[in-house]
């Protein structure tokens, strides 16, 4: 049996054991919220399947309407309130896709939504929340703070809270993304799941062990924040970092949601930011969809553990597609770095007339475009006649610029390529 699956079993079952939600009220909530968000497709991707050696199918969820999966869950619970209780309003604390999905839907259906943020979420999350219709309160430096807020303005308003994670109702509408998958796919065999504080895979994994009880199912943590794997493991490690999968970068995970983790999934693997960059990269230019760091986390996983995934038929969610432009071109150059067809040469040359000259020659033989060039002459430890060069440049893959920079070599000249992190 799995390794979570036994580490839960080993204590025993207690009453906090049992589930706090089953494979019906996950039927039940895809029925409630039917018609009111996208069925997004489930395609199998026969290029990602090549490459990967396991047959690939993606859950196209950043086609919904506020680009993310937490549309489901926060329809569910606002159509589970009572009549009273919405025309009071709903709050929650988010500066991400669950304060969009909720502000989008509370409109929608004419209930009140507040939102605290920190007062340093970027403004574009403001500004897309407002867009919405969500009433937006600043509130603290962190998200514990806004969280802290949140909760007491629940209690001096009157307010309905509605958890990103940690609410069966929430967790219930996620799982509606599974009986989708396997309607849509019957043969998926494994699920490859992002996991943040726990509501998606939580959601998720109860209604496929209904439906094919030996599913293999696994989630996904980023490095940097493997708060999860470390809850159900029983170990202590460091959560923080600046990772791409914002959207998963959760310190504390649900109670409940650990619960169902530790009874329904597998195991837990953990991805590097390189990774990741590399995912996000790789689903734009195979398969022409925009993911933000989270949503990329499932391809990620794949790619990285190919023993574990090879042969099997899996179905991952691409749970989101809110991300910055700036951002999503630094990941796409950084990708393009990494493959070789970007490059920066740092050469020692002469401090005199037509030393690049010489250099460029080589550059035109190879066919190797140039992008920018960069001398410095003041802080470097070269005699005063010498200067360090660096020169960006573009080429057809990474054979070409090494023998490129084979040439420059043979020819007497000191060559090192300027590596990424």
């Amino acid at each position: 049996m799995a390794d979570l699956q036994n580490a839960s079993k080993a204590g025993g079952t207690t009453a906090a054991d049992q589930a706090p939600f089953t494979a019906a009220d996950v039927r039940a909530a895809a029925a409630r919220i039917s018609g009111q968000i996208v069925r997004t497709p489930t395609m199998h991707s026969k290029t990602l399947s090549d490459i990967t050696g396991a047959n690939i199918w993606l859950k196209f969820e950043n086609q919904q309407f506020t680009a993310a999966y937490k549309e489901r869950g926060a329809l569910n619970a606002l159509l589970l309130m009572e009549d009273d209780a919405r025309s009071r309003g709903v709050i929650a604390a988010s500066a991400g896709n669950h304060a969009q999905g909720l502000s989008y839907h509370g409109t929608r259906l004419g209930v009140p939504v507040t939102i605290v943020m920190p007062r340093t979420t970027p403004t574009v999350k403001v500004m897309q929340t407002e867009a919405v219709g969500g009433n937006v309160v600043l509130e603290g430096e962190t998200y514990d703070e806004a969280y802290a807020h949140a909760r007491q303005l629940e209690q001096d308003m009157g307010l309905t809270f509605v958890h990103p994670f940690d609410d069966p109702r929430v967790a219930a509408g996620q799982g509606t993304v599974a009986l989708e998958m396997l309607e849509d796919a019957p043969e998926i065999d494994t699920l490859c799941v992002p996991i943040g504080g726990g509501g998606l895979i939580s959601g998720m994994s109860t209604l496929a062990r209904e439906v094919k009880p030996d599913i293999a199912i696994y989630g996904v943590q980023a490095a940097l924040y493997p708060s999860m794997y470390a809850k159900v493991k029983g170990k202590s490690m460091e959560c923080g970092g600046d990772t791409l999968a914002e959207g998963i970068a959760v310190r504390d995970p649900g109670k409940m949601t650990s619960r169902v983790v530790a009874r329904n999934v597998d195991d837990i693997v953990l991805v590097d930011e390189p990774q990741l960059e590399s995912a996000t990269a790789l689903l734009l230019q195979i398969e022409k969809t925009v993911v933000e760091g989270a949503g990329a986390a499932g391809l990620a996983a794949v790619r990285a553990n190919p023993d574990l995934f090879a042969g099997r038929n899996i179905g991952i969610v691409l749970c989101g597609g809110n991300i910055d432009t700036r951002l999503l071109a630094n990941v796409l150059l950084r990708d393009l770095a990494r493959s070789g067809r970007l490059a920066r040469l740092r050469l020692t040359l002469q401090d005199r007339p037509g030393a690049l000259f010489k250099v460029m020659r080589a550059f035109d033989a190879h066919n190797v475009n140039i992008i920018e060039i960069y001398h410095q002459r003041i802080f470097t430890t070269l005699p005063a006649k010498g200067l360090i060069t660096d020169i960006e440049c573009e080429a057809r893959d990474r054979a070409q610029i090494d023998a490129l920079v084979s040439q420059l070599q043979g020819e007497g000249y000191v060559v090192s390529e300027v590596e990424l992190a």
